[in-house]
């Protein structure tokens, strides 16, 4: 066993991977669509889960940075605008990369651009709904996380202009509870007026929807903070809370589909208490993994390795790939070997690609971020 080092953490690393193994196992059922049975089943969850998780990690990640961030005496809108700049920096080269691959993809294949395609380039898609009718599928949580980023801090920085004796580590738990709440009742509002209750519609109308989703990012927020403030009782409960983790997932994802709870028959189950209640089990994972920090050598290598692609991979493994693949080469009743060969070649490609764009566009992009000027630039 050796230590993980380079001020990662091999736990969240771990979690990251398996998130994107998640999302990539999910896409194989489109080229294997006639498959049945528990496989169907574990890959119409994988899906919901690893982006789930993408949302959760980036809530506690965050919201740790900025919890710190706003404790500061100096803590002014200047450094909120450093904090958005940073965060730009890293995640929309990615983001508007892919975009401009999946135009070019769709105009390749012959698929009509939405009509909103502006909307796209400033991640306005599925703020109040989706109607991306599967452009650039990929793109929904990647917007649910900007505007995380974007109007978490303008609240605290609200609470500069209010006079109170409450202390900022309260002011920002406090925040962070009220948006979990407000995110709650705009489900359970939309919950009351959905007239479809179909799975369709709950993912275009509910799912996907910044409006409804913010919340997923901050129970990932709430934890960083409790991480933060509570250390010794992040430390004593991490595996009484892995056990609760394990148990809801399986009270959410067997007990739920074993007992024929359907969105049909129980919408408000679905609209409202499905996905908080993923978000839950997610964040109850985090004080086992957060302080998991050594590993085996070639088990630390390969989960830092696919760490380092994972979102580079999530961002071209439907939209531009996949698609891609399935427009040249068909691969509905494919003979099974052939199947499992034409799998094998789309994971090889995701990994591939994936490694290029971290090596060869996010590697250089970090490096000028993290510079000085560049930095001296920002503040």
């Amino acid at each position: 066993m050796q230590a993980y080092g380079d001020n990662r953490v091999f736990g969240l690393d771990l979690l990251r991977v398996v998130a994107i193994l998640l999302v990539v196992f999910s896409s194989v059922y489109f080229i294997v669509p006639d498959i049945q049975g528990a496989i169907y089943q574990l890959m119409s969850v994988a899906g919901v889960v690893g982006v789930e998780i993408f949302l959760v990690l980036s809530g506690f990640l965050v919201g740790k940075t900025f919890y710190k961030l706003y404790l500061k005496e100096d803590f002014s809108f200047k450094a909120i605008k450093h904090f958005w700049l940073r965060r730009w920096f890293r995640v929309l080269p990615n983001y508007v990369l892919a975009l401009i691959f999946s135009i070019l993809v769709n105009i390749y294949i012959g698929h009509n651009l939405p009509n909103d395609l502006w909307k796209y380039f400033v991640l306005l898609q599925n703020f109040v709904s989706d109607t991306s009718s599967g452009f650039f599928y990929e793109s929904w949580s990647i917007t649910v996380g900007e505007f995380t980023a974007l109007l978490g801090p303008l609240f605290l920085y609200c609470t500069l202009f209010i006079k109170t004796k409450i202390s900022k580590s309260r002011l920002f738990l406090l925040i962070t509870l009220l948006v979990i709440a407000i995110f709650l009742i705009s489900k359970w509002l939309y919950s009351l007026n959905d007239n479809a209750k179909t799975m369709e519609a709950w993912s275009t109308g509910l799912k996907t929807v910044v409006i409804y989703r913010i919340d997923a990012v901050y129970y990932g927020v709430l934890v960083g903070y409790i991480s933060i403030v509570k250390p010794r009782f992040w430390k004593q409960c991490k595996y009484f809370a892995l056990v609760l983790s394990l148990l809801l997932f399986y009270c959410v994802h067997v007990v739920v589909n074993q007992s024929y709870w359907f969105i049909e028959t129980h919408p408000t189950f679905w609209n409202v208490w499905y996905l908080p209640l993923n978000s839950i089990a997610i964040v109850l994972i985090l004080p086992f993994l957060s302080q998991w920090h050594t590993t085996p050598k070639m088990m630390s290598q390969s989960i830092r390795f696919l760490s380092s692609i994972a979102y580079a991979v999530y961002v071209i493994h439907y939209s531009i790939v996949l698609r891609l693949m399935m427009n040249n080469i068909p691969s509905r009743n494919l003979p099974k070997f052939d199947s499992i060969i034409y799998i094998l070649v789309y994971i090889s490609i995701l990994v591939l690609l994936g490694y290029f764009i971290n090596r060869y566009f996010e590697e250089p992009l970090r490096t000028i971020r993290n510079s000085s000027k560049t930095n001296h630039f920002f503040k």
